[in-house]
């Protein structure tokens, strides 16, 4: 049986891991965010949904940025759609995140 201790240094592992590819995936811009990851499967697809998280962040927030500048040819309607579209994707990932550090528990908890 795992104790407290056990559990908790398990799951801030794996915090760690999902922080490292949060990281990688910022690191990324949009062609590279394409490259297969070794292995590819899971984590791969994991990537890639960070990426695309993160791209989505920095469209919304450039196109935020160009229309307070005036820019010509930024409507104020798209940028709003576009910070929506972006805080629904990271709403999605946090939820995604969140149940699988759920399910990561839950197996911690299972008696062996």
């Amino acid at each position: 049986m795992t104790t407290p201790m056990t559990t908790i240094s398990s799951i801030e592992a794996m915090l760690q891991q999902l922080r490292g590819l949060s990281q990688v995936a910022s690191g990324n811009n949009a062609s590279q965010s394409a490259a297969p990851v070794a292995g590819g499967g899971f984590a791969g697809e994991l990537q890639r949904s960070l990426g695309r998280i993160n791209a989505a962040q920095e469209r919304a927030y450039g196109q935020a940025e160009a229309f307070e500048l005036g820019k010509p040819g930024v409507a104020l309607n798209d940028v709003m759609i576009d910070l929506q579209k972006a805080n629904v994707s990271f709403q999605t990932g946090v939820q995604v995140r969140n149940r699988l550090v759920a399910a990561y528990q839950e197996m911690m908890n299972m008696a062996v």
